[in-house]
């Protein structure tokens, strides 16, 4: 009896020597350790796709008259609302062109810009400063410089305004498209404005615009001009630091209406945004059309397809 006892004691412990075996060798084969060795492998979640403004529908309402442009940096492509050719006064819009143009003068004459004129050029694009882009238009010899910036950015639809009862050309006056005014924004984003010298300053100023639509940063001369166009772009875009905008805005008595442009610059596009409505309304109504405009063309950068997610291997 004795033999036989031995026999089956030393099978069973090959047995349970086995069983304890097999989920070891289980795991090494797997990669995978601890005691649920066959639980699924989880899957890593898609990064989400970096997010950009490209052509699409738009569709805002708005009491009275809307226009839209946006290019494409990458292709020169240009598409908008149908009405893209229709033209609005420019307002504080082409100030950036003004200060990008001084700037550009100074460097071909071979002088150095001095601190007044640069607190100038700052104050017109931060602040829309008005006296300080009247010194700046003066200085680029004030309709020499709107015909330089139809021949230098290539527009199409602008053309300098005598308003009535005016004898001379009033630069916020001129009239512009949204065509013509994304073409002016390449301008000066792609250093053709303010030369190589210059328009990295220029750009960072626009990303430095300051103020909002509240009464206290709506002042006689000078008016907060961060809305817009901005408030439409994701957190991602904005905290990216290449946004930049110049936005133009009045209510002008003669016709009771606001005349109200946006304009934003990013290293992939630029947008504009132009329109006139009833004086009623407010400067809050006209900046968030542009920022529903902007919202709607909002979406993924193209080429940057989700990566097919891999499992995680715990363990």
């Amino acid at each position: 009896m004795r033999p036989r006892v031995v026999l089956i004691l030393a099978a069973a412990v090959l047995v349970l020597t086995g069983v304890l075996l097999i989920p070891t060798a289980s795991a090494r084969l797997t990669g995978t350790s601890g005691a649920d060795a066959s639980a699924p492998a989880t899957i890593a979640p898609p990064a989400p796709a970096p997010l950009t403004l490209a052509a699409g529908p738009v569709d805002v309402q708005i009491d009275g008259f809307l226009s839209w442009a946006l290019l494409d940096r990458a292709t020169g492509n240009i598409t908008g609302s149908d009405n893209v050719t229709a033209t609005n006064s420019a307002e504080s819009m082409i100030k950036i062109w003004f200060a990008a143009d001084v700037l550009r003068l100074a460097t071909e004459s071979g002088a150095e810009p001095d601190q007044v004129l640069l607190d100038a050029a700052s104050a017109a694009i931060r602040d829309s400063d008005d006296p300080a882009t009247n010194m700046l238009y003066r200085l680029a010899g004030g309709p020499a410089s709107l015909r330089r910036m139809i021949e230098m950015c290539g527009l199409t639809e602008t053309r300098p305004v005598i308003p009535p009862d005016a004898t001379v050309v009033w630069w916020s006056y001129t009239e512009i498209s949204a065509r013509d005014a994304v073409r002016l924004g390449e301008c000066v984003a792609d250093g053709t404005a303010a030369g190589p010298r210059w328009t990295q300053w220029v750009l960072d100023e626009m990303a430095q615009v300051r103020g909002t639509t509240a009464r206290q940063d709506q002042l006689p001369t000078r008016g907060g001009g961060r809305w817009g166009i901005i408030d439409g772009l994701p957190d991602e875009i904005v905290e990216n630091g290449s946004v930049g905008m110049k936005n133009g805005w009045t209510l002008i008595h003669a016709d009771g209406l606001w005349h109200l442009n946006c304009l934003a610059t990013a290293d992939e596009w630029v947008l504009a945004v132009l329109m006139r409505y009833p004086g009623g309304h407010g400067l809050d109504y006209g900046a968030n059309v542009c920022r529903n405009v902007t919202s709607q063309l909002v979406v993924p950068a193209p080429g940057a397809a989700l990566k097919i997610p891999q499992p995680l291997v715990e363990g």
